[in-house]
């Protein structure tokens, strides 16, 4: 339950942190880190349990269908990373009410950093691999939206960012279903447990590359690094968050949870040690030839966590350890050193080392604090960093996928981190040495430094006093080794060959910064593929393609639209029928009245084809409909055909309004084209029967069909198996779809407006003799209406038993709306009867309906009775029905309100396209 608590706390500051910010303003942020510590410390009271070797778990059912839970679980693992994102969280908080002041975006900044940092944390206590899923999927958005706060010049980044991270998450999104697949569960522990039978599998190659693709994206691996250097174009503090403890350790955490089922695969070592130490040497680089503070430390991060991927990679006791006490000092050092570049940036006005230079005279103590982490970072003695990159150099030795991996291994992590010291060093020097250039500037204010100066100082602290740390960081590292006993840290452990390995990185990273003149033309002189460019230049050529194709979806004729969908309809009728054989023998035999009926609709169609006013075409459209609705009768299907008698009739009140702004003659269509479409409109017919014949020829009850059946009254109460399976068996399908018509209802109403802040036209400017319906069926209307509505409710009543139901029952109540406004003459809707009143209603009643199943401990959308009104036949069911009911009866009252509003005199654009080339053509003739 604690477990519970603290995510549910993280939910709530991020929700209440808009709130705070308009009261307390940017002093928010003391309050937030507060708050993250309080739920550290609630996360600490089960740390005696966690560090004895237990875990702490929590579940409840979430997609029981799915065998799916909403389940939390603190192991050694996930309380160090906890450690981390919550300990440099309350840093990173208490930082940035001096960064920030007060800018009118505090609260949501506030709200999405705290946001952010919650779904971390339950990514890393995610105990279903499903679960792990969707935190992940958080983080992706969560950090678009913080880059996106830059404004203007974060356009691009941003959607870098996102589109990367989400092909990362797609990739997981499919290695999660295929480890479901294989291991019959969701449950993370589950499968860890038995890693030899997803090892065994052949999905298994695809479940590694899967896992390392999702981390490489999310921890900006080569070659798809460069979005994490173009995300600094946010605040600092959402840079340093993003960097330390967030976003992309993410990816790292990943890595390190599924190690136990792919330690023992040489591929999955090798493809670990190339991207992770190729991505550390290039990162060092690249960071290397940069000037601007925050550019230095974004190749920084792709460096570091190329080494972190790496000696994952390696996979021994060893390696694995340091992996975990690198990742916690990356996260003190990079964590300081983002926080003083945003102190520089802010008392400055410069990030640019080529123009800054002797701060240190008049900045000493943040001269100091940035060199404990910078040395740190650059794996100094006596500094947290170099024990923890010394214990990777020892991790790197043990490589051994090949007979001279270790070797390899070891003198790349050298060169990487030699870069790193001679980088480290150009950030203190091009910051602090040099003569004074601005003497007016001073120390900022304590409250400012302090934040990374308790991270620099841990850092310091930690280094001699590595004991303090041994029992966390040795306890994550045991739930991750597979075989062996994890070593405890120490500080110093004798001459051995990774001290050497750090003499000589100190070696030559002095020796590149002191020869840094040198060094920078020579680097000057390299041209390094823009990765960016190649993306964006990749996404604009997809776009461009993806316009081609659906330029003809942009045509004005229906022609365009219709004739890929039939011509894809005859190609995959062809197809079934050279695979799947002839159609079955035992075809239904056609009843008497089918045949009259049948030459009643050929006559109609031919004559509807041939007729050039647009008033018959339309009255021979729906005289096929009403036939048809007759021959869903004969068959006995009466909810199908009310449906359809009732789009018919809705159909022909659109038609009336459309009709008005289209002339009276239809286009003449040249004999060619007439025969094209002819013959396309036969082959799709066939093709459609012959699909039918083949799906429905076959008589046999489906197993599916037996079970709607047999189980429909005694599981719902109804007797209307229809009906049943729309809003009980499949209600959640139902529900989708119904939240598909009010979105296009909201749709109808924004699109259509005609500009922001439109209003319709008054009611005296459109209700004229032309534009009211007649007092005849203004007369009629008020005779009908009530009927109408009766009968809407009836229909409504008994949809769970006899034909009837939602959205029969919206149809009809949608005739009724639309014989109103024409009568009317589109004065407007009832204040009950507005678009956006039904379809909010709609979607609470049916969420509603939903979720009081939830409250009764049953699934969601589990049908129940209520236990006042059951009596007089008033269930779930019906109010479910309720809810689609409102969400239908809003679309067309949408529609109409939409189709109305512009009948004073306003042709749509289509309309006057064509009323212009029948003018065009008449007066040729």
């Amino acid at each position: 339950m604690v477990l519970i608590v603290a995510l549910s706390a993280m939910l709530v500051l991020a929700a209440t942190a808009p709130l705070l910010a308009r009261r307390l303003g940017a002093n928010t942020g003391y309050l937030l880190a507060a708050g993250f510590l309080a739920v550290g410390g609630l996360l600490a009271t089960q740390a005696p349990a966690v560090l004895d070797g237990g875990a702490v778990t929590t579940s409840w059912s979430w997609l029981p269908s799915l065998q799916v839970s909403f389940s939390l679980r603190l192991d050694g693992l996930a309380g160090l990373f906890c450690v981390i994102v919550l300990g440099v969280g309350a840093l990173i908080m208490a930082y940035c009410p001096r960064y920030m002041g007060e800018s009118s975006g505090n609260g949501t900044v506030f709200g999405l950093l705290t946001l952010f940092a919650g779904a971390m944390l339950g990514l890393v206590l995610a105990a279903d691999v499903v679960l792990l899923y969707v935190f992940w999927e958080v983080t992706t958005v969560c950090s678009f939206a913080l880059i996106a706060t830059a404004g203007q010049k974060a356009i691009v980044p941003a959607r870098r960012s996102l589109l990367i991270t989400v092909a990362g998450g797609l990739a997981l999104l499919l290695a999660v279903v295929l480890l479901s697949v294989v291991a019959g569960t969701t449950d993370l522990a589950t499968i860890l447990a038995e890693s030899d039978r997803i090892t065994s599998s052949p999905l298994a190659w695809p479940i590694g590359a899967l896992i390392a693709t999702a981390a490489f994206t999310k921890s900006a691996q080569l070659p798809l690094h460069f979005w994490l250097p173009g995300a600094m174009v946010a605040m600092t503090p959402v840079s340093a968050y993003l960097h330390a403890a967030t976003m992309v350790k993410a990816g790292i955490y990943l890595l390190m949870r599924f190690t136990p089922l792919f330690a023992d695969a040489p591929a999955w070592s090798a493809l670990l040690l190339v991207v992770g130490l190729t991505s550390a040497v290039a990162g060092a680089f690249m960071a290397l030839r940069e000037y601007d503070l925050k550019a230095i430390l974004a190749y920084s991060t792709v460096s570091q966590l190329g080494l972190l991927i790496a000696v994952i990679g390696v996979g021994t006791p060893v390696a694995l350890a340091a992996a975990m006490l690198h990742t916690f000092a990356h996260a003190l050092f990079k964590a300081t050193l983002f926080m003083l570049v945003g102190i520089i940036d802010k008392e400055t006005g410069s990030r640019d080392i080529r123009e800054l230079s002797g701060l240190r005279r008049v900045m000493p103590v943040t001269a100091t604090v940035t060199a404990l982490a910078a040395l740190s970072m650059a794996g100094v003695p006596p500094l947290l960093g170099f024990v923890s990159k010394e214990y990777l150099f020892q991790g790197f030795l043990e490589a051994d996928v090949t007979p001279w991996a270790g070797p390899v291994a070891g003198a790349l992590a050298v060169t990487a981190s030699a870069l790193t010291f001679a980088y480290g060093m150009r950030i203190v020097h091009g910051a602090f040495g040099g003569p004074l250039r601005q003497p007016n500037l001073y120390e900022p204010a304590p409250s400012f430094l302090a934040p990374a100066g308790a991270a620099a100082l841990a850092g310091l602290a930690l280094g001699p006093g590595i004991d303090l740390l041994n029992p966390m960081v040795t306890r994550a590292a045991a739930d991750v080794v597979y075989v062996g006993a994890v070593p405890e840290f120490s500080f110093w452990h004798g001459l051995s060959p990774e001290v050497l390995m750090s003499a000589v990185t100190i070696a030559v990273g002095t020796a590149l910064f002191l020869g840094r003149t040198s060094v920078d033309r020579g680097l000057e002189r390299i041209r390094l593929p823009d990765g960016g460019a190649l993306f964006d230049r990749t996404h604009e050529a997809t776009i461009a393609a993806g316009h081609a194709v659906g330029r003809p979806d942009r045509a004005p004729g229906l022609a365009a639209h219709l004739v890929r969908p039939l011509v894809l309809l005859v190609v995959l009728a062809g197809v079934g029928a050279a695979t799947v054989g002839a159609l079955p023998s035992s075809a239904p035999t056609a009843e008497p009245l089918d045949w009259p009926v049948l030459a009643l609709l050929v006559l109609t169609v031919a004559t509807a084809v041939r007729t050039t006013s647009a008033l018959a075409a339309l009255a021979l459209v729906g005289f096929v409909g009403l036939v048809v609705t007759a021959w869903f009768l004969l068959a006995g299907a009466p909810d199908v055909a009310l449906t359809l008698l009732l789009v018919e009739i809705l159909t022909a009140v659109v038609a009336v309004l459309v009709l008005q702004r289209l002339p009276r003659r239809l286009l003449p269509v040249s004999r060619p084209r007439s025969a094209t479409a002819a013959v396309l409109a036969v082959a799709a017919g066939l093709s459609a029967a012959a699909a039918t014949m083949a799906f429905t020829g076959r008589r046999e009850l489906s197993a599916a069909g037996e079970y709607f059946l047999e189980s429909a009254e005694p599981e719902t109460g109804g007797t209307n198996v229809v009906n049943t399976i729309l809003a009980d068996f499949r209600g959640m399908d139902t529900l989708g779809e119904a939240i598909v018509v009010g979105a296009a209802a909201l749709g109808l109403l924004v699109l259509l407006r005609g500009g922001p802040g439109s209003t319709p036209p008054p009611a005296a400017s459109v209700r004229s003799r032309e534009t009211d319906g007649g007092l005849v069926l203004q007369v009629s209307s008020r005779v009908l209406l009530p009927g109408m509505a009766v009968l809407s409710a009836f229909l409504l009543w008994r949809g769970h038993d006899e034909p009837g139901g939602g959205f029969i029952a919206a149809l009809v109540a949608g005739v009724g709306v639309g014989l109103h406004q024409v009568a009317s003459g589109f004065q407007g809707l009832p204040r009950l009867l507005r678009p956006e009143t039904l379809v909010g209603t709609g979607m609470l009643v049916a969420l509603g309906t939903g979720l009081a199943a939830v409250l009764l401990g049953e699934p969601f959308l589990t049908p129940f009775d209520i236990p006042v009104l059951g009596a007089v036949g008033i269930g779930s069911a019906l109010l479910f029905e309720l809810g689609i009911y409102l969400l239908v009866l809003g679309l067309m009252a949408a529609a109409f309100d939409r189709l109305g509003s512009g009948r004073a005199g306003t042709a749509t654009p289509g309309a006057r396209v064509a009323a212009v080339r029948v003018a065009d053509r008449e007066g040729a003739r």
